[in-house]
């Protein structure tokens, strides 16, 4: 799926590798995945990417191929935390040489992605977010509508092992794996996400990673809101006009208050898996972001 890529292992900690694909030439991307998948998502945007850009698709801590420490209530879920996931993706970067890069991230990534951009500002020239409001907006505005929509984050976030039990039976796969969504997925990368239900420690981690966001991953945003460390950057937000985030809320008036930069974004015509549904118009909006038309040649 990803013809030319150089596949790489990275340990960001004694106990902790990240695995990512690395292809093409030019300014360095970064490209960071949601729940349940891993860095195929982004199989049918780099081809046209890798001409005029550097880039990394990586998977997250406790996805794919990469590594998932233990975590726990003890530990506040801190090994999942946003703020340790976005250094692992700025000691990957360090790594391969880039000190400054852009990102295109969805869904939990992009949750990433923003801790990414408000503790090191340094490191990023523009961001884009697919398909999400803030991680502290959403859960203090939730709603009935909200709840029955996003079922699954309130799920994930209830003590172990119940979640993780159900996640590794039949009930899983029936939801998931038989859903609309095998329509909007490729085979084979339907496949490799639905691989990590089969292994407890992937499944437990990505129960960390909601239980993280319900948790710590609050307490670190209010103490960044109060103290006024925003988004510095040039941020784009695309949001499936299909989709919860687009019904729910005021996305872009959401991202301008935690950010300093200039924001820009639009519904988009897709559900959740704008990478997946409408490559098309992702990559359209990657050119247009970047500025420099002969940096992204499409």
């Amino acid at each position: 799926m990803f013809e030319g890529f150089e596949e790489f292992n990275i340990a960001v900690t004694p106990d902790v590798t990240i695995h990512g694909i690395k292809c093409g030439t030019g300014p360095p991307l970064l490209l960071l995945h949601g729940f349940p998948q891993t860095h195929h998502i982004w199989h049918k945007i780099t081809p046209s990417l890798t001409p005029s850009l550097t880039v990394i698709a990586l998977d997250l801590r406790g996805y794919g191929r990469s590594s998932k420490p233990p975590s726990s209530a003890q530990q506040n879920h801190a090994p999942y935390s946003k703020s340790v996931m976005a250094s692992d993706c700025v000691t990957v970067m360090s790594s391969l040489g880039f000190k400054k890069f852009s990102i295109c991230s969805h869904d939990r990534g992009a949750r990433v992605a923003h801790k990414l951009c408000v503790d090191a500002p340094e490191s990023v020239e523009r961001v884009m977010f697919l398909d999400i409001a803030p991680t502290l907006a959403m859960f203090e505005k939730t709603d009935m509508q909200f709840a029955t929509a996003y079922w699954h984050w309130f799920f994930l976030i209830q003590p172990s092992p119940f979640p993780e039990t159900l996640l590794m039976t039949v009930f899983w796969r029936r939801v998931w794996g038989k859903s609309e969504k095998k329509e909007i997925w490729d085979e084979q990368a339907l496949a490799e996400y639905m691989r990590q239900f089969e292994d407890r420690e992937g499944v437990h981690a990505m129960c960390e990673d909601y239980r993280a966001a319900a948790t710590i991953d609050l307490e670190e945003a209010r103490k960044d809101q109060g103290e006024g460390r925003k988004i510095m950057c040039p941020v784009r937000v695309l949001v499936g006009a299909k989709g919860v985030v687009a019904m729910k809320f005021d996305f872009l008036k959401e991202w301008r208050d935690v950010s300093e930069g200039m924001v820009t974004g639009e519904p988009v015509d897709s559900g959740h898996y704008i990478a997946e549904e409408n490559p098309d118009v992702l990559l359209k909006h990657i050119k247009g972001f970047l500025g420099d038309p002969e940096r992204v040649r499409l």
